[in-house]
């Protein structure tokens, strides 16, 4: 008879407030969508950083004839001086920090070039003398760019050694911005959600004033009185997270996996299902910022 009774009151108000309720499904779905979001564009950087430092190489540029380095005083790279470098890759001093390393002419940079940039207007413009030819090195731990860079950076016949990895920090750091953003974003948008689940609670408390002064009067319980309050607020945010989870799911199944990991197949990216790991969070998030504004305004707006 009371869950019955409960049942009745949660429908009897979410019929009587039902643009308020929408409001509360709508910036609740949006504010977590934010946060679903700038927590699937985290697990995207975690993945592209696992999958990128993996095949992160060190490059060893080596002198060409404009080269201003002072270690490419004497022009272009010899035969010697190359000799000299590969004979300290194979050292025992190095050999350790190497996992494998491969040598690339002015040619072969010039084939890998069009490759990267084979939509691109100025790729017909480059010549392969205009290029430098160099080392790619890849290392048994990137932490250790320093120990080559110091070993090979006063080598003479090299211009200068490069790591990849400062390249992918900037681009990641960019992408730590953007989900920063979103969170700031979703912030404001949580604030705007606890409000209008105040507001639509202070509203159907005042409706039904009537109907709660007597259930005083015959004795009901604070939480038999409180309850359906604060489960209309709850039931209109889990489905706001509901729809949150379900925009996210497909954004991740026919934007990412459809489109941009056929694009470009050579990119870790995340999959759908990596959704519902947040899922679960977002319902529950949902659910207790909803039912903790609701006790917050039953406590100043309707005294039992």
């Amino acid at each position: 008879m009371r869950l019955a009774f409960i049942l009745s009151e949660i429908g009897s108000g979410l019929r009587r407030n039902l643009s308020m309720v929408i409001s509360v499904i709508l910036v609740t779905f949006v504010s977590l969508s934010f946060i679903g979001g700038a927590a699937l564009l985290q697990m995207q950087i975690n993945q592209m950083k696992d999958y990128w430092y993996d095949k992160v190489q060190v490059s060893i540029f080596l002198c060409a004839d404009n080269s201003g380095a002072q270690t490419c005083a004497a022009g272009a790279i010899t035969d010697e001086q190359r000799s000299d470098i590969e004979s300290m890759m194979d050292s025992p001093a190095v050999a350790p920090y190497v996992d494998s390393y491969q040598h690339e002419t002015q040619a072969e940079a010039l084939t890998h070039f069009q490759d990267q940039f084979e939509n691109s207007p100025i790729v017909d413009t480059v010549t392969a003398d205009q290029l430098p030819e160099s080392f790619r090195v890849r290392l048994v731990d990137p932490e250790k760019y320093e120990v080559i860079n110091e070993l090979f950076s006063s080598m003479e016949g090299v211009d200068v050694v490069v790591d990849q990895r400062e390249l992918l920090e900037q681009i990641f750091s960019i992408m730590n911005v953007a989900s920063l953003v979103s969170l700031g974003i979703a912030g404001v948008m949580i604030v705007c959600a606890v409000l209008l689940v105040a507001t639509t609670i202070r509203l159907s408390a005042f409706s039904r004033r009537r109907e709660t002064g007597i259930m005083r009067l015959v004795g009901a319980s604070k939480l038999v009185i409180q309850l359906p309050f604060v489960l209309e607020g709850v039931i209109a945010a889990v489905i706001g997270a509901l729809l949150a989870s379900g925009a996210l799911w497909a954004v991740a199944r026919y934007f990412i996996e459809g489109h941009l990991a056929q694009q470009y197949p050579g990119t870790a990216f995340i999959a759908s299902s990596q959704v519902w790991v947040i899922a679960p969070g977002l319902v529950i998030l949902g659910a207790v910022l909803a039912g903790i504004a609701s006790m917050l305004t039953l406590r100043r707006y309707l005294k039992v």
